[in-house]
C-alpha cells in the first residue's frame, strides 16, 4: 500500500509526514504505516445545560502529554500518527480543538494559518455557546478558541511543563472548593463562600476559613464578593485578608461604576486576588474578563474562550454582548494606563497612586453612552432581588455542577473493572516471559497498548 492510500480521504496534515487530524464516519483499520487513535469518548465535556465546549484546561493537558507520548513512542517512529473523531458535529468541534490547540503548543502554528488549514477537513464547525438554558445568543467559534490559547501562551498564563492536572482537578471539585486560577498568581475564580460548612440540596458549601490554608499559600491577598452576603466579610478581614463588596444582581451586567471600581481594586491588589459570586461563573467571569481585555488587550471572544478554558460555564447570556460592548473602550482605557506608567517610568513625578486610580476620571460608554457615577454602585440595596432567599442562576448552576459531578464519581466501578482486567493483562505476559516467550515480541506489543 502506498504511502497516500495509507491516509483516509480528507486527512489534514499539520506536521510533515507525522501528525493528521480526520473527520471520518467509522472507526478506520490500522494499517502498516498509520496509527489512529479517538479521544470522542474518553475526553469528554460536563454540560450545564446545552453548552458542550471547549474541553477545559486539564483535558487539553491530558490530550497533549498522550499525543506527544504517541510521537515519542519508540513502536511508532515510522508512522503517521491520524487523529480522527466518528462523532457528531459537537465532538468534531472539540476534537479540532484540541488538536489544534495542540499545534499551537508544540508545532508553533498561528490561529488563522491553522484553522483554514482544519476547514479542508470540514467547512464550518460548530460554535461553542454559553452555559445558560434558553437560545443561544452568542457564537464562540473554533477560531476564537485557537487565538485565546495563542495569547494566552504568550502572555503566560499556562505552561504544561509545571501545570499541575491533579490539582486543578482536585480544586474544580464541588466539595474541594470548587475554584479555579483564570490567570495564575493574578486571579483566581471561585464559588462563593456560605456562613458555615455544610451541604444544602446536594450541593457543599464551604465556609470562609476553608479557603484559608489555600489562600495564603498561593498569595491571595484579596477578596472580592459580587452576590449578596452569605457570610460576613469580617471573617476574612480578621483573617488579614482584604475584602470587597461589589454588588450586582444574578445573571446580569455590572455598572459603569462597579466595573470601573473592581479594576482599580485589582491594579492596587499587592497579592492574587479571588473573586467570587455565588457559583463563580457569569458574574465573575465578567470582571475578570474586563481586567483583561484593559491589561492584554484581548478581543472579547479571546477573553470568554480562555475564561471557559479554565473554568467551563463562565460568562451568560446578556454577559457575553456587554463585553463585546465594553470592548473597545476597555481597550483605550488600557492604553491610557500603559502610557500613564511608562511616563512615570521615565521619570515622570506623576503619583502612582493617581496613575493605578486613573480610570476613575474615564468613562466606560455602553451603546446608549451612558456613564455610571460612585452613588450608581448600590451595594446591597433593598430594592435588589434578595439572592439568600430565591433560587437564582447561580444555585442552579452550582446544582447542576454537582450533579454531573457526582456522575463521574459513579463511573468509578468502571475504573475499578478496568484496572483488574489490566492486572490480569500483566500477569498473562509475565507468565508468557517465564515460560521463554520472545521478550522483545512483548514489549513492542505493550508499548503499542500503551499508545
Amino acid at each position: 500500500m502506498t504511502e497516500e492510500c495509507d491516509l483516509p480521504p480528507g486527512a489534514v496534515q499539520l506536521s510533515k509526514d507525522r501528525l493528521y487530524f480526520a473527520i471520518l464516519c467509522s472507526r478506520p483499520k490500522t494499517t502498516s504505516g498509520t496509527h489512529y487513535f479517538s479521544i470522542d469518548d474518553e475526553l469528554v465535556y460536563e454540560n450545564f445545560y446545552a453548552d458542550f465546549g471547549p474541553l477545559n484546561l486539564a483535558l487539553l493537558y491530558r490530550y497533549c502529554m498522550k499525543l506527544n507520548k504517541k510521537i515519542k513512542s519508540f513502536s511508532l517512529t515510522k508512522k503517521k500518527i491520524v487523529h480522527y473523531t466518528c462523532g457528531d458535529d459537537k465532538k468534531q468541534a472539540n476534537a479540532a480543538f484540541l488538536v489544534g490547540s495542540f499545534a499551537i503548543i508544540y508545532l508553533n502554528k498561528q490561529p488563522l494559518e491553522l484553522y483554514r488549514l482544519l476547514q479542508t477537513a470540514k467547512t464550518n464547525y460548530l460554535p461553542f455557546r454559553d452555559a445558560s438554558f434558553g437560545t443561544c445568543t452568542f457564537h464562540l467559534t473554533l477560531l476564537d478558541c485557537f487565538f485565546a490559547v495563542h495569547k494566552a501562551l504568550q502572555y503566560n498564563f499556562f505552561d504544561f511543563k509545571t501545570f499541575d492536572v491533579e490539582e486543578y482537578q482536585h480544586y474544580e471539585r464541588a466539595e474541594n472548593g470548587d475554584f479555579n486560577w483564570i490567570i495564575p498568581e493574578k486571579f483566581l475564580a471561585f464559588s462563593g463562600p456560605h456562613q458555615k460548612s455544610k451541604i444544602e440540596s446536594g450541593y457543599p458549601h464551604h465556609a470562609p476559613e476553608a479557603y484559608f490554608p489555600y489562600f495564603r499559600k498561593h498569595n491571595i491577598t484579596t477578596i472580592i464578593r459580587l452576590n449578596k452576603k452569605m457570610y460576613e466579610a469580617k471573617r476574612f478581614t480578621d483573617a488579614n485578608f482584604e475584602h470587597y463588596d461589589l454588588f450586582f444582581v444574578d445573571g446580569s451586567t455590572p455598572s459603569d461604576a462597579i466595573v470601573r471600581k473592581f479594576l482599580n481594586i485589582c491594579e492596587n491588589a499587592e497579592g492574587a486576588i479571588a473573586v467570587h459570586c455565588k457559583a463563580g461563573l457569569g458574574r465573575t467571569g465578567t470582571l475578570i474578563g474586563s481586567y483583561m481585555m484593559k491589561h492584554y488587550r484581548m478581543t472579547a471572544a479571546e477573553t470568554i474562550a480562555w475564561i471557559r478554558i479554565c473554568r467551563p460555564g463562565s460568562v451568560i447570556g446578556p454577559q457575553q454582548q456587554f463585553m463585546v460592548e465594553k470592548q473597545r473602550s476597555l481597550w483605550n482605557e488600557g492604553d491610557i494606563y500603559r502610557k500613564k506608567l511608562q511616563e512615570q517610568e521615565n521619570g515622570n513625578r506623576c503619583a502612582v497612586t493617581f496613575i493605578l486610580s486613573g480610570v476613575d476620571d474615564i468613562s466606560i460608554s455602553d451603546d446608549k453612552g451612558k456613564a455610571c457615577g460612585k452613588e450608581d454602585i448600590g451595594l446591597y440595596s433593598e430594592d435588589d432581588d434578595d439572592e439568600s432567599i430565591h433560587v437564582t442562576q447561580g444555585d442552579k448552576l452550582r446544582a447542576l455542577k454537582c450533579k454531573r459531578q457526582t456522575r463521574v464519581s459513579g463511573a468509578a466501578p468502571l475504573s475499578w473493572a478496568l484496572a483488574m482486567l489490566l492486572s490480569t493483562l500483566c500477569a498473562i505476559v509475565t507468565w508468557w516471559i517465564v515460560c521463554g516467550f520472545p521478550v522483545p515480541f512483548v514489549l513492542y506489543f505493550l508499548d503499542d497498548l500503551r499508545t
